[in-house]
């Protein structure tokens, strides 16, 4: 039997063509390697207790990245060598020489600060969530350089030490200030601990008499712009004085300026009822809930009681702002750490829609407004809260929520309260409200006289 030739030349369409392919030998050699190198950006260590120094995520760069960045100086690797802190940087070696001056007469020189932090220096590394490309030279000269120029600094404004006659960083007004807030920034940090054993290693005889830690210099160094109660800082220094040994590293120079009250734990486990987020002042003013300054150590201490919140005055200033940003973040990156500020950013965010919500919170002093307008104030705030990860049901507030939002549904207190907003919350409207009564009675009385006049007298 013949074969029709344009069959045989018709490929089969059911067929596969078969490709041999030959894996790259040095591909997976790359592969391999990725798979047995560690982390470097975001190291396992970031996952642990110790681990007290974060670069930030992309998330929160994008919304307020100028507000994690040091300006004028650096502290620790992650920003060291930037430009902006090339300023400061020299002024750092000055002060190292200042403090050697005092204390070589007495035995103590570099060498001896080197060789103090040696000990310390992986225990140091582990605090970072990023591997740091340091040698160990490049890292114990960073460390000693800036904790002594951060020891230094303190020693001088605390008054331990005399500033020099000439000495910029205390005649320029400007310096001092964004020293401070530079010192809280989440990514600008070196271990406490570091901070410590210098400090120990340079306090002299003369130092040791007049009694001062460095957890006290630090908040009464802080306490210059924060201006918490001399007794507040004193019961917060009897706490965070007993860091005194090197084995507590999760603690750093930004952690020890927080002042967290006592009593005002987080639950352990959820509420069996889910926690309710609150409305804004606006709408919380029309069911009757009213906002009055309260008394606290910290504005941190928040109550509700009979239809009103009690919010201690917070400042907002070109100080607090950031401080708030870095301490929302830190509490963002590390495991251990309190949600306290996250929780009362939350709360902000809550209460703030408009700038309408800033005005009256100003009016009711539980807002201190040197930030800038209104607006630009309701802006920072919703940024504050703005892509954080937070639960609700473990807050230390969640129990002022879930009653703020039930005092709020309740349609007796919103009815009345509505009422009295619309028309006696201003004395126009109240005199508006009581002409369109009076209208209304004579009106009435007219229609009575115009249906009696019909009917006549018996």
């Amino acid at each position: 039997m013949d074969t029709n030739p344009l069959q045989q030349q018709q490929p089969n369409m059911d067929s596969h063509p078969i490709s041999i392919w030959e894996v790259n030998k040095d591909r997976l050699a790359t592969m391999y390697q990725m798979i047995s190198e560690p982390p470097k950006l975001l190291r396992n260590a970031a996952g642990k207790p110790s681990c007290c120094i974060f670069r930030l995520p992309q998330s929160l760069l994008e919304i307020n990245g100028k507000s994690y960045n040091p300006h004028i100086v650096s502290i620790g690797p992650y920003h060291r060598g930037e430009p902006r802190v090339k300023m400061i940087e020299e002024h750092k070696w000055k002060y190292l020489g200042s403090l050697l001056a005092r204390t070589e007469p007495k035995g103590l020189s570099l060498k001896d600060y080197l060789k103090a932090l040696e000990p310390l220096e992986q225990q140091a590394r582990e605090c970072y969530s990023e591997r740091i490309n340091l040698t160990t030279e490049e890292f114990l000269e960073m460390l000693v350089l800036d904790g002594c120029f951060i020891i230094e600094l303190l020693r001088k404004v605390g008054l331990l030490v005399r500033f020099e006659r000439d000495d910029p960083l205390v005649h320029m007004v400007w310096i001092i200030p964004f020293l401070v807030r530079d010192f809280l920034r989440l990514e600008n940090q070196i271990p406490y601990f570091v901070l410590l054993a210098l400090f120990d290693l340079t306090t002299t005889e003369e130092h040791k008499e007049n009694g001062k830690s460095l957890s006290l210099l630090a908040l009464e160094f802080f306490n210059n712009h924060m201006q918490r109660p001399d007794h507040v800082i004193q019961k917060h220094h009897n706490l965070t004085g007993k860091l005194s040994n090197f084995n507590d590293i999760s603690k750093t120079f930004f952690e020890i300026s927080l002042v967290i009250p006592p009593g005002h734990e987080e639950p352990r486990s959820s509420n069996t009822i889910p926690t309710h987020t609150i409305h804004c002042v606006s709408k919380l003013r029309r069911a009757g809930i009213k906002l009055n300054p309260g008394k606290g150590e910290s504005f941190l201490v928040i109550k509700f009681k009979r239809g009103v919140i009690e919010m201690p005055t917070i400042t907002i200033d070109d100080f607090m702002s950031p401080f708030l940003l870095n301490c929302v973040a830190y509490e963002q990156c590390h495991k251990s750490s309190s949600k306290h500020i996250t929780t009362y950013a939350t709360l902000l965010d809550c209460l703030v829609n408009t700038y309408k919500d800033v005005e009256y919170l100003c009016d009711r002093n539980i807002l201190e407004n040197y930030f800038g307008n209104d607006g630009e104030v309701a802006q920072f705030i919703n940024n504050l809260g703005k892509d954080v990860a937070f639960d609700m049901d473990r807050c230390y507030l969640s129990k002022l929520f879930n009653d703020v939002h039930h005092y709020y549904g309740n349609s007796w207190h919103v009815q009345w309260a509505s009422f009295k907003y619309t028309y006696f919350n201003t004395p126009w409207s109240f005199i508006s409200a009581f002409v369109a009564l009076i209208l209304l009675i004579l009106t009435l009385v007219q229609s009575l006289y115009t249906v009696m006049s019909y009917y006549p007298p018996l």
